[in-house]
Parts: structure tokens; sequence; C-alpha cells
């Protein structure tokens, strides 16, 4: 298939923001008793909004989910990604050569709030490629695994979805891709395992940057 758009997930995909994000999110927790590891935290909520695993939170923790806890997870998170957050390895080659490709028909459409995105954007050097074209879940009427950021973006962009590519890295974000229509690649950096994406519904699994190529 020729594809007219490409429409990037953020976390994982473009920066590699996971473990820093939930090493945050395990401390805060830890701090309320509930004591996990970071791939623990990573399996849990890697992919999710924080608000939507509010049962699970507070079954464990014993406290309720507030908005002054999340805005202290937000600004602690915060600080940690500008201090540690780095691009995906070969990534601005790969958004360079497809948003010339697709003549600037990319976007980015994310689970994660629209500040974290774009702050994280600037500070690796890949805002620019994506101004006025980024798009958060959190401003959506629902957040991946359904469809509405990917639609949203496609609209914007005035592709069918069908004629979208969507680049994802984890099964809730490949759930919300194949919802909205679009044909969804993963990339897995080594060791993830391939099989989950797979029966996720990506139609391909990369795992360098590099292959992510059109012709």
């Amino acid at each position: 298939m020729t594809f007219e758009a490409i429409l990037f997930d953020c976390d994982g995909v473009l920066v590699d923001s996971e473990a820093i994000t939930c090493g945050v999110l395990r401390d805060m927790f830890e701090e309320q008793g509930w004591r996990m590891t970071l791939a623990e935290c990573m399996q849990r909520f890697v992919g999710h909004t924080v608000k939507s695993q509010r049962v699970t939170i507070e079954a464990n923790t014993g406290e309720p989910l507030t908005d002054e806890w999340l805005q202290a997870f937000f600004e602690r998170r915060n600080v940690r990604l500008q201090e540690s957050i780095t691009a995906i390895e070969g990534v601005h080659e790969a958004v360079a050569h497809l948003h010339d490709h697709c003549q600037g028909r990319i976007a980015v459409a994310s689970g994660a709030d629209r500040f974290k995105v774009e702050m994280m954007l600037k500070q690796v050097g890949l805002h620019s490629f994506f101004d006025g074209r980024i798009f958060s879940g959190h401003e959506m009427p629902r957040s991946k695994p359904h469809p509405d950021v990917y639609l949203a973006a496609a609209a914007h962009l005035q592709v069918d979805p069908a004629r979208c590519l969507v680049v994802e890295d984890t099964t809730v974000g490949i759930t919300a891709g194949v919802a909205a229509g679009a044909t969804v690649w993963a990339y897995a950096a080594p060791p993830a395992a391939h099989e989950p994406l797979l029966q996720a519904g990506a139609a391909r699994v990369f795992t360098g940057m590099h292959a992510l190529r059109l012709r």
C-alpha cells in the first residue's frame, strides 16, 4: 500500500520516555505503600493513562487517586523528563524521510497530555516536524485503546484513515490504530517480544528506525 500520511505515537516511538515516567510513578506508589519493581510498573502502566487505572491504583495504595496527586505526579515527571529524555535512536532520520515522502502529512497522536508531548519533542529536536499536528488523547472524548486520537489526526490531515500508517509500540496503541482503520507497524526495541504486538493487530514489527522507510 502507498500511505498518504504517517501518524506517530510519541512515548516509546519518538522518545525514550517510558522508563523515566514509570520510574516516577513507581516512586510515588512506593511512598503510598505499594511496592513494585520498575519492570512491573512498566508492565502494568505503559500504554495506559494513569487515570484509566484508577481502580487498580486505589485498590493497591488504599488511597483515593486525587487531582492533587495527579498534579504532583505530572510535575515530578516533567522535571525528570527534562533532565533525562532522549530521542529513540535513528528517529530523526526516519521522521525527516517520512516528512518528505508524505509532503508534510505526518502527525503525532499520543495518549499523553499535550504539555508532556510538546515538551519532549522540543527537548529532542523533533517538534518542528510536527508543529500544528500534535494530538493528545487527553483532549479527546476517549483515549487509547479507543481510536479517537488517530481519527482526529487523520481528519486534520484530510487523509482517509485507511490510507494512514500508524507507528506504535504498545498493544493498547495498536488496538487504537487498528480500530481507526489504519495499518499499524509496531516498533519493538530488543528484547521486546513481537508476538503480543502482532496479536494486537500490527501488520509488521520492526526493531530499528532504519527500517521505517517508504519507497
